[in-house]
């Protein structure tokens, strides 16, 4: 693994001429992280002094914010969010950071070849996110124009990482996880439902805060557990097309009473059009008894059959294909989940959907998700339903405001793992 400090320390080397040297981060967030924590950070140990600035650009009909750091009059760095139109104006050495995550990843390797065309460097780092991106490409080939390097959890251990193995790895509780951010594996992505591409194609910084409710038709999600599962409650904010998470609510071996005050904080705080609920086995009552408190014709129960999963679950990848999901941004233990559920097709060729369960749950979040996303599809309340909510003492107290309908959505050789 070569990590950002190496980087930066060859980036404060005095060049030969003025030119500027470009980090592509995921997003606006990592951006700044990577130049808060990798440049700046490294600067002061050095004692090189700096002048910092933010900036703005547009890229098609999107404006993000850009960081730059000067040092003297030889050298300046730009931390952009990583896009295929972000980078174009610039010329300099690139550094490109997570890029087995960043979305429209060929886009941006295909934009970035005029930046560096002039004999500067390109370098690459990321963790490996499946085989559907360009990352796997690269550092599978076999362009010999590539130096390509793998450390692993366990050299980086060798090499003096003061980290405990054994530790993280019951921590984590994920053989999956574990093998693709610490081991570093390639894990095969065909038979996934939500590629981690398109999971995290959908991630916004400003999803999952319940503070920026703007008031719409919201529609719940519940996955009912009592005992070794998740309870989970997902609520989604439908603006326009689009689905932005507000909220994403879990439980763990608590009282049905408990999950039901939960269920009615939730109510009280949004406009709830429709609540889905898992129906099946222990979820018969809960459904009962949430007709009884919210109106039948605002709850409805799925058994889960497989043919009412496979219907949820198309659905639910739909939006996602279509970008129309706002999920919350950089959440390891959200992505895991809603990479679980897998496709298998049994003798009859009837497919399946499954999910390995593990210390996080059964896919339980995926199907949260997937039945709020049912509940918009089943259309307007009936007649004499109440949907109303006033949220104006929540306002009041500071909270609410818009959230843009537009994703930022950054594009998109060294494997890097979590350390």
């Amino acid at each position: 693994m070569q990590n950002l400090a190496e980087n930066v320390g060859e980036i404060l080397t005095p060049p030969r001429f003025y030119t500027a040297r470009v980090i592509l981060s995921r997003g606006e967030r990592q951006s700044k992280e990577a130049m808060n924590e990798g440049v700046k950070r490294h600067a002061k140990a050095y004692e090189v002094g700096f002048e910092e600035m933010a900036f703005e650009l547009e890229a098609g009909a999107v404006k993000y914010t850009g960081l730059e750091v000067r040092f003297g009059e030889n050298v300046r760095i730009i931390g952009l969010p990583a896009n295929p139109d972000t980078a174009r104006g610039f010329s300099g050495n690139v550094f490109l950071d997570e890029f087995a995550i960043h979305p429209d990843s060929r886009e941006i390797w295909k934009s970035l070849f005029p930046v560096i065309s002039a004999g500067f460097k390109l370098r690459v780092t990321s963790t490996p996110k499946g085989k559907g991106n360009k990352f796997y490409e690269i550092m599978t080939g076999k362009n010999e124009t590539w130096s390509r390097h793998t450390v692993d959890i366990y050299q980086a251990v060798r090499e003096g990482l003061p980290r405990d193995i054994e530790e993280l790895r019951a921590g984590l509780d994920d053989e999956e996880a574990w093998e693709q951010e610490y081991e570093l594996k390639w894990l095969d992505e065909a038979a996934a439902w939500l590629t981690f591409d398109l999971i995290c194609a959908n991630e916004h910084p400003e999803a999952g805060d319940p503070g920026l409710y703007e008031g719409n038709r919201v529609f719940i999600g519940n996955d009912i557990a009592a005992r070794n599962d998740l309870w989970v409650a997902w609520v989604w904010e439908l603006i326009g097309d689009v689905f932005w998470t507000r909220e994403i609510v879990t439980l763990r071996r608590k009282s049905f009473a408990e999950q039901d005050a939960v269920m009615d904080e939730l109510f009280e705080r949004y406009r709830v059009a429709r609540l889905v609920m898992d129906q099946t086995g222990m979820g018969e009552k809960p459904v009962e008894d949430a007709k009884r408190r919210y109106g039948s014709s605002r709850v409805e129960g799925v058994l889960f059959t497989n043919a009412a999963k496979l219907d949820m679950a198309i659905a639910g990848k739909q939006v996602f294909e279509d970008r129309r999901a706002r999920i919350p941004e950089g959440d390891m233990v959200l992505r895991a989940d809603l990479h679980k559920l897998q496709k298998v097709v049994g003798p009859t060729g009837i497919p399946r959907l499954v999910a390995e369960r593990d210390g996080a749950g059964h896919a339980d979040r995926t199907w949260a998700a997937f039945l709020g996303i049912a509940g918009a599809g089943a259309g307007e309340p009936a007649a004499g339903a109440t949907v109303e909510h006033d949220p104006g003492a929540y306002r009041a107290a500071g909270h609410g405001r818009h959230a843009s309908n537009l994703i930022r959505r950054p594009p998109g050789l060294i494997s890097r793992g979590r350390l």
